[in-house]
């Protein structure tokens, strides 16, 4: 992977059945995209031909193909690059527009839609959208603190996290993880315990969030920080949220996992650059499960709007840094080395 990053002129695309065309306001830029536009990232499957790139944006609808029935041109969208084939089949192919594909098999998927959001103009499938209506209160550039949210969304989701449940939030203060503490907030948790290894970042998080969360500082020896986070939850977590980034060594997620109550889950969502050993005869005896998730389901960004509308979930705790798109470069090393509480993103109408 890596190719030349260029500007190029095209024209407008054209609607077809089943698409909307976007006027793209703001697109977020990933932390890692620089490395990823100089093929310094593997695992990732770029399209095999010349694409734009660019992840979740903000935009408004400039038209809309046959097929589309409740968009209007007008609204105001949120653009998930998270892509699931719509065919109802057991294995979907499944990939990130302008980013990735999910496996081989994902290939036609991705040929047919290549192009990420860093243009003033995007083409998108219908079901990548998600209304933003009666949310006036908010900008354009606050607003794409939801396509941060939605991740650790997915996670939750996926560990069934219900209200009143302790969790733990392992990774705390990467950008997802951080936001995972507020969602878990505004799902009901009764405390969230957060944990790493930087205590002036998990003090200000729990500033931050206020009532209910917890930091514990990570020793990086399992048994003593598994100690600590159990103590910290007042004897145990019900569900563990795991987000940490190219972690080198299991020890943190173990101590996560080894907090766990009886019949408690471990949702993995982060990066690691080893394997994780899982230990067989604990896992049995305390019925925990461990869960791999990765993005989100369709729905998760319009019913995670409501905690929005109710003013539950605080999305300007994410401090927006806007870009010109001229500077994009510097963007990007902005996203590389941006805090946990800052969205770096590209004005794509400047």
């Amino acid at each position: 992977m890596g190719g030349k990053l260029e500007w190029k002129q095209v024209p407008v695309p054209v609607v077809r059945a089943g698409t909307v065309l976007v006027k793209v306001s703001v697109s977020a830029l990933v932390s890692y995209l620089k490395a990823y536009t100089q093929g310094e990232l593997g695992v990732y499957s770029p399209p095999p031909q010349e694409f734009t790139i660019g992840s979740n944006a903000i935009g408004h609808i400039q038209d809309v193909g046959r097929d589309v029935w409740h968009l209007q041109p007008g609204q105001r969208v949120a653009l998930s690059s998270h892509m699931v084939a719509r065919d109802n089949v057991w294995n979907p192919m499944a990939f990130l527009l302008g980013i990735t594909k999910n496996g081989e098999d994902a290939l036609p998927a991705q040929l047919d839609w290549p192009d990420g959001t860093l243009a003033p103009y995007v083409l998108a499938p219908v079901e990548t959208l998600t209304p933003l209506d009666g949310l006036e209160q908010y900008s354009d550039a606050q607003l794409s603190a939801i396509t941060r949210f939605v991740v650790p969304y997915g996670g939750l989701l996926k560990g069934q996290l219900a209200a009143g449940e302790t969790l733990v939030v392992n990774g705390a203060t990467g950008s997802y993880g951080t936001a995972a503490v507020f969602v878990g907030l505004a799902m009901g948790a009764a405390r969230v315990v957060i944990t790493g290894r930087n205590r002036q970042s998990l003090i200000e998080i729990a500033g931050k969030a206020q009532a209910r969360v917890v930091p514990v500082v990570l020793s990086g020896d399992l048994h003593r920080d598994a100690a600590c986070i159990r103590q910290a939850c007042g004897g145990g977590a019900n569900m563990a949220f795991d987000m940490v980034g190219n972690a080198q060594d299991p020890n943190s997620t173990l101590s996560a996992l080894f907090s766990l109550v009886p019949g408690g889950r471990l949702v993995l969502m982060g990066s690691m650059a080893v394997d994780l050993p899982v230990p067989y005869i604990y896992m049995m005896i305390n019925g925990w499960s461990i869960l791999g998730n990765f993005m989100y389901p369709k729905d998760a960004t319009l019913k995670m709007l409501e905690l929005v509308r109710s003013g539950q979930l605080p999305i300007e705790v994410i401090t927006p840094n806007v870009f010109e798109m001229s500077a994009l470069e510097a963007a990007m090393d902005a996203a590389a080395t941006a805090g946990n509480l800052e969205n770096v993103m590209i004005d794509c109408q400047s």
